[in-house]
C-alpha cells in the first residue's frame, strides 16, 4: 500500500487510528454522558449567571464537542496504511533528519496524531511547504522550497526511517 499516492486526509497508523477510534467512542458515548449530569447537577444549584460549576461544565462540553468533530473528520478521511518501507525515501510516518538553513533537525512527517502525546518530537504535515518539499526524496538529496515568508529555504535530506511510535 503505497501512501504517497493518497490525496485525501492524514496518514495514520493502524495502531494511531484504533487510539483515536477509542478516544472518539469514548467522548461520544460516556464522555458527553459524564459531562451532561454535571451540566445538569450544576443547574440544580440555581442561579446560573454566578454559577461556576456551570460554566465550567458548558465550557468542557464545548471541548468536548469540538474535539469529537476533529476526530470525525480526521478518522472520515484518513488514510490508514502499514508503516513505510524502510527505503529511505520521505513520506508520511517517517522520522526526517534533515540539514535545513544550515540547522540539522529531527521531525515527524505526517498528523501530529500519529505521535500518541507521548513525544515531544516536532511534527510537521506533509502539505506543510517543507513537508510537500520534501516527500519523494531520499537521502543525500540537496533541494530547497518557499517558505511563507518568501525565502528560499535549503535543505539536505540526511536521513528517513518509518516512525515506530
Amino acid at each position: 500500500m503505497s501512501t504517497t499516492t493518497h490525496q485525501g486526509g492524514a496518514w495514520l497508523t493502524q495502531e494511531a487510528y484504533d487510539r483515536l477510534k477509542a478516544e472518539l467512542d469514548h467522548l461520544s458515548g460516556p464522555g458527553r454522558h459524564e459531562i451532561v449530569e454535571r451540566i445538569e447537577a450544576a443547574r440544580q444549584e440555581g442561579d446560573l449567571k454566578e454559577n461556576g460549576g456551570y460554566h465550567a461544565a458548558k465550557e468542557e462540553q464545548g471541548k468536548i464537542e469540538a474535539r469529537i468533530r476533529q476526530l470525525t473528520e480526521l478518522l472520515r478521511s484518513a488514510h490508514v496504511g502499514e508503516k513505510p518501507a524502510d527505503d529511505g525515501v520521505v513520506e508520511p510516518g517517517m522520522i526526517v533528519v534533515a540539514k535545513i538553513a544550515g540547522e540539522e533537525e529531527r521531525f515527524l512527517l505526517g498528523s501530529r496524531e500519529i505521535a500518541d502525546g507521548g513525544t515531544d518530537m516536532d511534527v510537521f504535515s506533509e502539505k506543510s511547504p517543507l513537508g510537500a518539499a520534501i516527500v519523494g526524496h531520499k537521502q543525500g538529496d540537496k533541494l530547497s522550497y518557499t517558505a511563507p515568508n518568501g525565502k528560499e529555504i535549503k535543505v539536505e535530506i540526511i536521513s528517513a526511517t518509518p516512525y515506530n511510535g
